[in-house]
């Protein structure tokens, strides 16, 4: 079994952070483990407090996982602040040099409610995007990592060449915070592409990133090409959002399971066709 490890912070109501990748994990069939940066409290309506990990306590869960059970990919998400970033980057080039690495730059809670440092954005960008095989910014991430506005998908092909040009291998610069029908996710590296599906209505996306991400380095594990990865991850999370089991008052969780239910639409029956059928790789 593939064993997959996720560096975030743990959120209270189930839908993003640790809970939403090892559930992410799980459903695509590897074995889930993790090193919690992080403890939030909070719920479908926001972020009521957050509490930061020491960076040797962190450091010493990757330590732990990597030596004894091995790693086959890592997905990295919220950090907190600078030391936590500069200990993540240390510990994995330490541990897991080489490992495929899919970095998600958490900075602000759906709520508003910040999730990294200001001072931080330069140690991530100095220290942990030049180790990453995929870096996946939405629209704000992008633009605090670049310096200027990204809005537009032109902006968007910007932004990722910009990013790219600090060392990652490939970025994916996400337009779900955009307007319109239509979301175009862009793919920035060597076979640059889009990734366009129509807007799902619902307030039930709060974890969608941290979702994805995990999906993208079940497929880097799994020995896709990055594109064939990104592929994957926008059907299954695609999915997800469309079988939200509508909890909580704001914006609720995902179905992280959603592709072990019947097929209700041609769009599920796609999404589970992408790559490899899920239910075999669960079953692997």
């Amino acid at each position: 079994m593939l064993r997959l490890l996720t560096v975030a912070g743990s959120d209270s109501g189930g839908g993003a952070g640790i809970q939403a990748d090892l559930k992410t994990f799980t459903a695509l069939g590897t074995f889930g483990m993790s090193a919690v940066t992080a403890v939030t409290a909070q719920d479908t309506q926001g972020v009521s407090g957050v509490w930061e990990l020491p960076p040797e306590a962190v450091s010493e869960q990757i330590r732990a996982v990597a030596q004894d059970l091995g790693v086959d990919a890592v997905k990295v998400g919220m950090l907190a602040s600078a030391p936590l970033v500069a200990a993540v980057a240390e510990a994995l080039k330490r541990h897991l040099p080489g490992c495929p690495l899919v970095v998600d730059p958490v900075m602000q809670a759906k709520g508003g409610h910040a999730l990294l440092a200001t001072d931080a954005v330069a140690e991530l960008r100095r220290n942990l995007l030049p180790l990453a095989t995929v870096v996946t910014p939405n629209l704000p991430e992008a633009a605090a990592l670049v310096g200027f506005a990204v809005e537009t998908v032109g902006d968007q092909v910007r932004a990722g060449q910009h990013i790219l040009a600090g060392g990652p291998r490939w970025v994916l610069v996400k337009g779900g915070h955009g307007a319109g029908a239509e979301i175009v996710d862009y793919l920035a590296g060597p076979e640059p592409q889009d990734y366009r599906h129509p807007r799902i209505a619902t307030p039930h996306t709060h974890g969608t990133g941290c979702t994805l991400s995990s999906a993208i380095a079940v497929g880097l594990a799994r020995g896709l090409t990055v594109p064939e990865a990104v592929d994957l991850a926008e059907r299954y999370v695609a999915g997800a959002i469309r079988h939200a089991p509508g909890l909580g008052r704001g914006h609720g969780p995902l179905n992280h399971l959603w592709a072990f239910g019947p097929v209700q639409s041609p769009e599920d029956h796609e999404a589970r066709k992408i790559g490899k059928d899920l239910k075999p790789w669960h079953q692997n």
